[in-house]
């Protein structure tokens, strides 16, 4: 009997991992690969914020599991991950219901030689006062498409009234990448709406706030590209608020630690991250805070060979010496992918696993269509800073690269033409 290799999670990392495995050791007969997720299709989470503004068309990017097994010698198993039994080398996976709450797939188990945890990571509320009842997450594409159509209905109930002087207010916490992304891509469609004669609210009502607790907008990358970030989110008309902690979210609206209430019809929460809490002590792994289990920089898990992890459900070190972790980016995920599938080959021969180190290759924001800004660096050019339309064309190349791997060049080229194509007909936002 061949290796089984189960990787549970379909996101980015784990969907690419099982493209690449079974195109070399599934397709040669040398592994039998399963990819187990709890949807049936895939969307790259980076574009969640188009979804939710409507920039985006979710049926029209998505990509299904089980075609994507068919043509990649892997096999898809439709299911959530519920426990683990490492002494018997199974995994449990909890039943799936259809809308109406019947059973569609049963609790079942599967066995496994070698399993690879990438199940990604969830908005981290922190326990704030209200936050999961009253905002919205952006952590799956149904969270994305609930907002949409809460944005769509207000301009809908608008556009049937007799007022033309409406309005409609937005909070987004946190800004980092997704809430700034956000914020510019949401002023966007409110030009959109209006042009396709929505326009009982005009672009200039729709207020949007983007609440910081740290001192500026995108904590995470340089001042430097912090800085014109914050400028053109102002010059968009966006209130940005930074050293402001939210310390209650209300139906109406949110409160600061200063006291200071913020009305709000539309919340999202777009701050800090944690992994799933299954993965708190599962089965007797290491995990974080934050629920991540530890890694080595093999990306085995710290008491266990045979069950690898990585991602943002994954705490590796970052290996510069520092206690520090390696960050949860989407380019991280993408590098300890292509590792691990040279990895396995190296496994099944009974050689030495290489070790990760995360190669930073720089940041890049979009602001819709209104510019771009980010830095990209390398070993021969240092850290060059892009903005403007050199920068969204570096941005929008780095979901080609996320299709080139899962489809390939031949296929990745006429989606290309496909999209092009595909704007002269349709409308330029989703309008249902």
């Amino acid at each position: 009997m061949s290796h089984r290799i189960v990787i549970v999670g379909g996101g980015a990392g784990g969907l690419e991992l099982a493209t690449r495995l079974g195109r070399t050791l599934g397709k040669r007969g040398k592994a039998q690969v399963t990819l187990v997720d709890a949807n049936l299709t895939h969307i790259w989470k980076p574009l969640l914020h188009e979804v939710a503004a409507g920039s985006l068309n979710s049926s029209e990017d998505e990509l299904n599991y089980v075609a994507q097994a068919k043509w990649n010698h892997f096999e898809f198993q439709l299911g959530r991950l519920s426990g683990l039994d490492r002494a018997s080398k199974r995994i449990q996976l909890a039943a799936t219901l259809d809308e109406q709450g019947r059973e569609l797939v049963p609790a079942r188990t599967l066995g496994y030689d070698s399993l690879v945890i990438a199940i990604g990571s969830t908005t981290n509320d922190f326990g704030t006062v209200g936050a999961a009842q009253n905002c919205i997450f952006l952590d799956t594409r149904e969270q994305a498409e609930r907002f949409h159509r809460q944005l769509l209905n207000h301009y809908l109930r608008a556009h049937a009234g007799q007022q033309s002087d409406e309005q409609i207010s937005v909070a987004i916490v946190g800004a980092g990448a997704t809430g700034v992304e956000l914020a510019a891509e949401l002023h966007h469609a409110a030009h959109e709406l209006a042009a396709y004669g929505l326009n009982r609210i005009q672009p200039q009502n729709m207020r949007i706030t983007l609440i910081e607790a740290g001192p500026r907008v995108l904590p995470a990358l340089p001042e430097r590209i912090s800085g014109p970030v914050h400028r053109t989110l102002e010059k968009l008309g966006v209130r940005v608020m930074t050293g402001a902690a939210v310390s209650e979210v209300m139906a109406d609206g949110l409160k600061t630690a200063a006291g200071e209430h913020i009305p709000a019809s539309l919340k999202v929460w777009a701050a800090g991250i944690r992994a799933p809490a299954l993965l708190k002590n599962l089965d007797g792994l290491e995990s974080n805070r934050i629920n991540q289990l530890l890694v080595r920089p093999t990306l085995q898990t710290t008491l266990d060979d045979d069950i690898f992890a990585f991602g943002d459900c994954a705490a590796c070190p970052l290996g510069d010496g520092s206690e520090r972790n390696v960050p949860p980016r989407a380019q991280a995920a993408h590098q300890q992918a292509s590792l691990l599938a040279k990895a396995f080959a190296l496994r099944l021969e009974g050689k030495p696993l290489p070790e990760y180190r995360y190669q930073d290759y720089g940041s890049l924001i979009s602001l819709s269509r209104f510019s771009a800004i980010g830095n990209l660096m390398g070993n021969l050019m240092g850290s060059v800073k892009l903005e403007g339309w050199l920068a969204r064309m570096f941005y929008i190349s780095l979901y080609r690269m996320h299709q080139m791997a899962l489809y390939g060049r031949f296929r990745t080229v006429l989606l290309m033409l496909s999209d092009r194509l595909g704007r002269s007909t349709e409308p330029r936002l989703k309008l249902h």
